[in-house]
């Protein structure tokens, strides 16, 4: 492999996994667990542990049960919510890991940029979630869960296989999460606001003043 596509593999393999892990962590470790351990891939040294059989039954246990629980209006914002100490140290790990122990400064550097583009992936997800769920229909919910999940699976096969239409494509997901992010924070304070005025307590009226003082004592 000449150094451009190994440099390119490593890139895409690196950002991908911490990309996905910022969407579904559970979904990003079992896809690469199986493609590792079928022989579909060869993981690098410090990611072979996602090949293990009983790292593979976890994975595939726990994205059992985010499948349902993300899919449950209210209550998957409350897993995101949970999932924000998991996931950003996670693809951080992931992302230093893809790189390998070639250089620390390298893995080190790896590290941060997969920790923050995990927590602006999370950030979008958990955001544009907690907007979805204002509405009262769970159809949008459950078709934002599907179509996450199929973009994890795809996407981490995409890193994979095209390394370089992955990086296109993850260059213009940053540019619009750099744009959405914003909106999404002023649509989740208005949501706030909402529910503030609807359970807050109402303001005190004043008390009107007494009858006018006609000036007589006793």
């Amino acid at each position: 492999m000449d150094p451009l596509s190994q440099v390119s593999n490593t890139i895409a393999l690196s950002m991908g996994s911490a990309w996905a892990s910022g969407i579904n962590l559970y979904a990003t470790i079992l896809t690469l667990g199986v493609m590792g351990i079928t022989d579909n891939i060869v993981l690098p040294e410090n990611l072979a542990i996602l090949t293990n059989p009983v790292v593979i039954g976890g994975a595939g246990v726990m994205f059992a049960v985010e499948f349902f629980a993300d899919k449950i209006p209210g209550l998957d914002s409350g897993w995101d919510a949970v999932h924000t100490f998991i996931r950003i140290p996670a693809g951080a790990l992931m992302a230093a890991g893809a790189v390998g122990d070639v250089n620390p400064a390298l893995m080190l550097t790896a590290g941060i940029m997969g920790g923050g583009l995990t927590a602006g992936t999370h950030a979008t997800k958990a955001g544009t979630r907690a907007l979805i769920n204002t509405s009262p229909e769970p159809f949008t919910n459950w078709t934002a869960s599907v179509t996450e999940d199929v973009a994890v699976i795809g996407g981490v096969w995409t890193a994979l296989q095209y390394p370089w239409l992955f990086i296109g494509f993850l260059v213009v997901f940053i540019l619009l999460m750099i744009w959405l992010l914003p909106k999404l924070w002023r649509g989740i304070k208005k949501v706030f606001a909402a529910i503030g005025r609807l359970f807050g307590r109402k303001e005190p009226q004043p008390v009107p003043p007494g009858p006018a003082d006609t000036g007589t004592g006793v």
